[in-house]
């Protein structure tokens, strides 16, 4: 990736933020330009700070904190603030150059004062902005060794009071309230770095629980302190690496978060990153303290996944599916998730067995997973059980009565070569249920559509007068049956439009225009053009004052 370029831009946006970014061009204040870096602020639903990194180890690249730029993203507000930039080509080497002559002049001066110089000027500083005051204090206590101190200073900075209103942290205050948290976390980080990695693991997990708590209070919905927890996650995990604690009690620790114990949502934390610091007896420990926890409450969620991730990494197959199997769901939904992981481990038998017993421990066909019905339809055909899968798929055709169910029977009916006969079954299946009063006509309606679907359109308009049909039922077989029977679409589609005069509306008036088109033509087929005629002129004279109605009349000559 090279410089600044609008190719370059593009590239690293999209060409739909790239294009969206154009839009923000007036909306960019501010612009300053360092050595390598440029920055402003762009308003868009926010106030949004912008900065583009220009000589990057990868090229170009950028930083912005909108929700999308926060996911990573090159977002148009970065791509506003290139191409406002590249609008004025001839000034950025200009103010490239000014930056660094300023740099190095400030770098200058700096070196030319004295010691007490610099005391006053930082002093001056920590007078002047409390964040730097209490990042250098905290420093301080780390360098002398006074764990309390730097204890108390992470408190402080994590306390939401000076943020709270009604002790509530508004969503307007968030951002900044994750700020100093990030410096809490920073200073964490510094503890390993310089040697009291042991300390930094205690304050860590304090932290931990202190975020947990604060979370309820805050309005975090752009996800800043669910980055700080990510980053208190990390420095947990290079503490561990630096300090070496104790196997057992890291372990014991490890599975006590995962399960939930100190209610923290915000770190999320792989015990198995910590196989490394963990070791053999470590990691016994893991599985160990895993099981035990599983074993109390084997449907407990928190306990599943932490066994289950367990299991997975250690290629073992069956404690997989011993976590699964304690606590089958009862529409089958565990068996297939079994069977799929048997098919992963190369265990074809043993996943069709598990996706029969699924099937067979349902209670109700109706209520069955019908991935799992697919799954073993699938798996059927796959080893020339044809005529298994017509069996079960006839099953469930029976339990549901749907047109997606009759559809997945004719394709597995097909298949075995034996269609016609089950066809007739599960036609008689549809109209037992539609002559039945209690169930209204639902069995109707879906022999209706099954009828339609297999392109009987005489069938299908014989079981609509007799059991009933919904409009978009009769609509559709009015359209099938137009070129055949003329007269009896005629009388549908006028019997669609009669309420449609009644009501006003681009959309009615489109609904009702496709069917005077459809009108018309059973009018020609009939041949009985006048009639049309004479349909039409009364509708106009009727509806005359719905101009738009008019005007798409006209355009289809009607």
């Amino acid at each position: 990736m090279g410089g600044l370029t609008e190719a370059n831009l593009r590239e690293l946006a999209g060409a739909r933020s790239f294009e969206r970014g154009r839009g923000y061009l007036d909306a960019v204040s501010g612009v300053e330009v360092g050595d390598g870096w440029i920055g402003a602020s762009v308003h868009g639903t926010e106030r949004y700070e912008v900065e583009l990194t220009l000589d990057g180890p990868g090229g170009l690249t950028g930083e912005c904190d909108c929700p999308f730029g926060l996911e990573g993203n090159f977002c148009k507000h970065l791509v506003a603030l290139g191409l406002t930039v590249l609008a004025r080509p001839e000034s950025l080497p200009r103010q490239r150059k000014a930056a660094r002559d300023r740099a190095q002049d400030l770098d200058g001066w700096l070196a030319a004062l004295s010691k007490g110089e610099l005391l006053a000027l930082v002093r001056e500083q920590i007078g002047e902005d409390r964040q730097l005051r209490r990042r250098l204090e905290l420093r301080a206590a780390s360098a002398r060794g006074d764990l309390a101190a730097v204890r108390a200073r992470i408190r402080e900075l994590l306390d939401i009071g000076p943020f709270a209103q009604y002790g509530y942290v508004e969503y307007a205050d968030a951002r900044a309230y994750a700020d100093q948290a990030g410096q809490a976390m920073s200073a964490i980080s510094a503890l390993t770095g310089s040697g009291r990695a042991a300390d930094a693991v205690v304050l860590v997990r304090e932290a931990m629980r202190i975020l947990a708590q604060a979370v309820e209070s805050v309005d975090d919905s752009d996800g800043w302190l669910g980055q700080v927890g990510t980053g208190l996650a990390d420095a947990h995990l290079d503490a561990c690496r630096a300090a070496r604690p104790d196997p057992v009690q890291l372990a014991r620790w490890l599975v006590g978060h995962a399960l939930g114990e100190a209610d923290d949502g915000l770190t999320d934390i792989d015990p198995l990153d910590y196989e490394d610091v963990l070791g053999e007896e470590g990691m016994a420990a893991l599985r160990k303290l895993a099981v035990e926890a599983w074993q109390g409450n084997r449907r407990g969620w928190a306990e599943k996944c932490l066994m289950e991730r367990l299991a997975k990494a250690g290629g073992d197959v069956d404690a997989v599916i011993a976590v699964h199997a304690a606590d089958l769901a009862p529409n089958g939904h565990t068996h297939l998730v079994i069977a799929r992981e048997l098919d992963i481990a190369r265990r074809p038998g043993d996943a069709l067995h598990w996706a029969e017993r699924g099937i067979r421990e349902v209670r109700d066909l109706a209520d069955v997973d019908t991935a799992l019905v697919d799954y073993l339809c699938d798996r059927y055909a796959q080893v020339g059980r044809t005529g298994d899968a017509v069996a079960l798929r006839r099953d469930h055709f029976g339990a549901r009565r749907t047109l997606l169910t009759y559809q997945q029977l004719r394709a597995a009916a097909r298949a075995a070569d034996c269609w016609p006969a089950e066809r007739a079954g599960a036609l008689a299946v549809l109209r037992a249920d539609a002559g039945q009063r209690q169930l209204g006509w639902y069995g109707g309606s879906v022999l209706v559509d099954v009828l339609l679907d297999d392109k009987d359109v005489d069938a299908a308009w014989r079981a609509a007068t007799g059991t009933g049909a919904h409009d978009r039922q009769w609509l559709t077989l009015a359209d099938q049956a137009r070129a055949t029977r003329p007269a009896d679409a005629l009388g549908v589609y006028l019997r669609l439009a009669e309420p449609l005069t009644e009501q006003t509306g681009n959309v009615v008036y489109e609904q009702l225009v496709s069917l005077l088109l459809s009108i018309r033509d059973c009018h020609r087929r009939l041949g009985m053009p006048e009639e049309f005629t004479e349909y039409v002129t009364a509708l106009r004279t009727a509806q005359k004052r719905k101009r738009n109605l008019m005007c798409l009349m006209d355009e289809h000559h009607l």
